[in-house]
């Protein structure tokens, strides 16, 4: 009895190589021993087989597992040996890997319907705890005059008699096949000679649906959420597409988000920055109190934890980062002004006069004029 080669070596990939990898090198594999290549090479046949034997058990976590720890011994009887008698067994079981190169063997292929998008806009307060909207889109649906057949009520449409009703057609290039689209029906294996006048032939109409979505907490910008089922039908029957929601986050006219964070700035006096105080922020919710050291420069951040965003899919949330400004006042009372002149002359720093008003100026402005034309004369 012959001994059964190590499935890494029969595929030439390493023991650490992925799930991807694998099906890479097998497809390749089976497109070199491919029968329809090989016509009368038994030795193919044979590798055609053996790729698949392997392929079969380490492309499945599973399998690989045991094959991993135990060898040969760990799968016996779960191998293609035992699955793979001929071609056709392994076109059933992993015809999908192969495309449309070689043709699918199990009839014509169908589609899933196509994928849809919509936009919901919502604030931060709902990105942060959560929210349940109710979304808008258009999507097509079975046409309720024909029943989706796309011909007139009382007709039915045409088997295609290019392809014979399969949608697809074989073209034999040298010693292998190819599958393409049927050019007759465009794929959908039948042909419309009367069209049905409420969709134009096409078996569907556009509708308007509402739908309530639950957008969970921690959602960023530009989140994408996946309705699954809830996108365009199939034209050939198969399963709808899905639906992709994707977030807007309405602009906080307080905090800007940074990931989980958010950041805010906080104007304070100049004799709370230079002093020190405990002065009142905002925050998701609701004021909190933030101690400001004393000697506190512009531009300083403090960070107060657990009060940004939550983690999406985790528990805990980010930080509030709070950035100080130092508010200058554009009006002062006298008494302020005799005090901050005061604490310059302690800091000997420079400071412009007092303004003199308009009036006051001019009436200088005169009586320096006279006196010079007194002293001119």
């Amino acid at each position: 009895m012959a001994t059964k080669r190590d499935y890494y070596e029969v595929l030439g990939v390493s023991p650490s190589a992925s799930r991807d990898e694998i099906t890479d090198v097998y497809r390749d594999l089976a497109m070199k021993y491919h029968p329809d290549r090989n016509p009368g090479n038994q030795e193919a046949a044979e590798k055609f087989k053996e790729a698949a034997e392997a392929f079969d058990i380490l492309s499945n976590p599973e399998k690989r597992a045991r094959y991993d720890r135990y060898g040969h011994a760990g799968v016996n009887g779960e191998g293609g040996a035992a699955r793979f008698h001929d071609p056709s067994d392994i076109f059933a079981a992993f015809g999908d890997i192969f495309g449309d190169l070689f043709g699918d063997r199990r009839g014509r292929r169908v589609r899933q319907g196509a994928n849809i998008r919509c936009e919901v806009k919502i604030t931060l307060q709902e990105a942060a705890r959560g929210v349940r909207k109710t979304i808008e889109f258009r999507r097509h649906r079975p046409c309720g005059d024909c029943g989706g057949s796309g011909a007139r009520p009382g007709t039915q449409p045409e088997t295609c008699n290019y392809c014979g009703g399969t949608g697809r057609v074989v073209q034999s290039t040298g010693f292998f096949s190819l599958q393409t689209t049927c050019p007759g029906c465009k794929g959908a294996g039948s042909i419309v000679r009367d069209p049905c006048p409420a969709c134009r032939g096409s078996g569907f109409v556009r509708e308007k649906v509402r739908h309530e979505v639950a957008i969970p907490p921690g959602v960023d910008e530009h989140t994408r959420l996946r309705l699954a089922g809830q996108g365009e039908p199939s034209p050939e029957g198969g399963p709808p597409g899905d639906c992709y929601v994707f977030i807007a986050i309405v602009d906080h006219p307080l905090f800007r988000r940074d990931g989980e964070h958010l950041m805010c700035q906080v104007p304070i006096a100049y004799s709370q920055a230079a002093l020190g105080a405990v002065i009142e922020v905002p925050t998701l919710d609701g004021p909190r109190e933030l101690t400001i050291p004393a000697g506190t420069q512009v531009g300083d951040v403090f960070r107060m934890s657990g009060l940004g965003m939550p983690h999406r899919g985790h528990r805990g949330r980010g930080d509030l980062l709070v950035q100080i400004a130092i508010e200058v006042p554009t009006r002062v009372t006298s008494e302020h002004e005799q005090v901050l002149r005061r604490l310059a002359e302690l800091e000997h720093t420079h400071v412009t006069p007092r303004r003199k008003s308009f009036f006051e100026k001019l009436k200088e402005c005169f009586v320096s004029t006279e006196e010079s034309e007194k002293t001119e004369e």
